[in-house]
């Protein structure tokens, strides 16, 4: 470890933690050492007499008692698996160049090199510790160079895993991801110190042992069993907590530190680049790949549709110059053998991790190209929503006429829709009793929730129907099935990172809508669906975006003047009156 003065603070914050696990080990054998002094005593003739003999019988189930629990407990820490990270495995097969930048990284800092390399959906970078032998199977001998480990040692020397977060690898350079990881690889160095890693390894444990006593579904004794090893486990964890913590930010002091002579200028530029690879991010997952995953289709190449994303946002806000050139550079990417594939595996594990997918591809939990995903999601996202909507009016009992005059057939049309929303104020009849009684409270409140959100009547009712409708939907929608090798990870939280909370009734309705509208547009006036990057999907006539229908939408709904949106759909040449093709 170097002399900087964060990892001088981080190894006595270190030694703070080890003391406490010396005195809880002390606490542990303090009735042992008393029993023994009593026996002691007792052998050689110095403590004798009745009150000596009862003190010893007292003491000693006392001694066997403690150390018994003691032993359990230090048992489940050291057995208990610590949380991982979800991540994507990179072999230094796949990523000879990546392996090869991240070593002279480490060289040039005087630090050892990580272990392994991984990738995470996400927009971060750090170290994790994957040395726990239920963490699987120990580096290959050839990393053992790395971090001069040999033998039955390795394990416990080995350095941490580097995790990378992959829309980095696809949107900055290869300059610009080396200044990035700067002070994440020189990391390394404080984490490889004994008494640091040692207090890492001692509040892991506590962590794990802490989420292994709160299991449900064990047998009466074992949860007291696991109670007491969760209460003692956690006295430790408050009383190592704050020594912990500034342990942690002493080495990432020292790592930063440490960094500074390695690309420092360089590493201001690519900071840049790390928020907007971040704003680029949340817009793919939140519009584009959110409504994919709720259709059970995942796009199959996020981090290349992220390096879409940003490259419309950064021509469209102009956020800074030389941006061609700046593409004109080596992309990071480039250090991947098959980029492609393990852009399919980070978006497979996005979608697990963000929506709670299925861990294997399958007939309903199919992969879409971008090329495919106007026609195979966008077109099929509206017209199973105008579906949905549909029904819903049948279901109420509302229906619509036709003109005498008009000459197609009956179907569904979005002048039904039109004529309802924008009819004021009749009473109409109220929706059938629901059979499935366990969802009559859950109705109660989306009613309420809907008459609290909207002036209109009819708006209300229609947007309670649909809430519910979904509701009964996602319910009896199939279970992901389990994959036959248990993750790291607990993967019975999935999803880990939900991307938003649950939909709002007006929001349902405004969807639903929409995709009425655009339905219509199709069928009528000769629209196709599109993909918008920053906005998702979008309504194209003549291959050019059609102008934001959401003021006539909401108009609407929330007002029941359907004027404007009519005026929107005369310049469109949309006719609603037309039957249209819906799922």
């Amino acid at each position: 470890m170097g002399v900087e003065a964060g990892a001088q603070a981080a190894r006595s914050r270190a030694l703070a933690v080890l003391r406490i696990r010396s005195r809880a080990l002390a606490v542990a054998l303090l009735p042992a050492a008393f029993a023994v002094v009593l026996y002691a005593g007792g052998i050689t003739g110095h403590l004798v007499g009745p009150g000596w003999h009862a003190a010893r019988w007292t003491v000693t189930p006392l001694a066997v008692l403690v150390l018994t629990a003691a032993a359990v407990v230090a048992l489940v820490v050291a057995r208990a698996r610590p949380a991982v990270s979800p991540t994507v495995s990179i072999a230094e097969e796949s990523a000879p160049d990546l392996y090869r930048m991240v070593r002279d990284l480490a060289d040039r800092l005087d630090v050892p090199a990580p272990s392994a390399i991984a990738l995470t959906p996400d927009c971060d970078s750090w170290l994790e510790d994957r040395t726990h032998p239920a963490h699987g199977p120990p580096p290959k001998e050839e990393r053992d160079e790395l971090t001069g480990a040999r033998g039955a040692n390795r394990r416990a020397t080995a350095a941490p895993v580097l995790v990378i977060g992959s829309p980095f690898l696809w949107w900055m350079r290869v300059g610009e991801l080396r200044a990035v990881l700067a002070p994440v690889v020189a990391g390394t160095g404080p984490s490889a110190h004994p008494d640091i890693a040692a207090a890492r390894r001692f509040v892991r444990g506590l962590d794990a042992a802490v989420a292994v006593s709160s299991t449900s579904g064990r047998c009466p004794l074992t949860r007291v069993v696991c109670a007491g090893v969760g209460w003692v486990a956690r006295l430790l964890l408050r009383s190592c907590r704050e020594h912990a913590a500034l342990m942690e930010r002493g080495v990432a002091a020292a790592a930063a530190e440490r960094a500074q002579a390695v690309d420092y200028g360089l590493r201001i530029v690519a900071q840049e680049q790390v928020g907007l690879a971040y704003a680029g991010w949340d817009r793919l997952l939140t519009r584009v790949a959110l409504p994919a995953w709720r259709m059970g289709r995942w796009p199959s190449r996020l981090d290349a549709g992220v390096v879409a994303a940003l490259t419309e946002l950064s021509r469209r806000d102009r956020l800074a110059e030389g941006f061609a050139s700046r593409l004109g550079e080596r992309p990071a990417c480039d250090l991947l053998e098959e980029p492609g594939a393990i852009d399919e595996a980070t978006s497979l594990l996005a979608a697990r991790l963000f929506h709670g997918g299925p861990a294997e591809r399958g007939p309903d939990w199919a992969p879409v190209d971008w090329q495919e995903y106007p026609e195979e999601v966008v077109d099929r996202k509206w017209r199973l929503d105008a579906a949905r909507l549909h029904r819903v009016l049948d279901a109420q009992g509302i229906h619509h006429t036709p003109p005498p005059t008009a000459l197609e057939p009956a179907g569904p049309t979005l002048s039904r829709v039109l004529d309802y929303l924008a009819t004021p104020g009749l009473q109409q009849p109220a929706p059938a009793p629901d059979p499935d009684p366990g969802t009559a409270e859950g109705e109660a409140d989306a009613d309420a929730d809907s008459e609290a959100e909207f002036d209109n009547e009819r708006t209300a009712t229609l947007a309670a129907a649909l809430t519910t409708a979904l509701a009964r939907e996602e319910a009896t929608a199939p279970k992901a099935k389990a994959p036959d090798t248990p993750p790291p990870w607990d993967d019975t939280t999935l999803p880990l990172f939900p991307l938003q909370p649950p939909r709002t009734a007006r929001e349902l309705l405004t969807d639903h809508v929409t995709a009425m509208v655009c339905c219509a547009a199709m069928d009528t006036a000769g629209a196709t669906p599109g993909l918008d990057w920053l906005d998702g999907p979008t309504l194209l006539i003549d291959g050019e975006r059609t102008p934001d229908l959401a003021p006539g939408v909401l108009s609407l709904i929330e007002e029941g003047d359907p004027t404007p949106l009519r005026h929107w759909l005369t310049q469109a040449g949309i006719r609603p009156e037309k039957p249209l093709r819906l799922v």
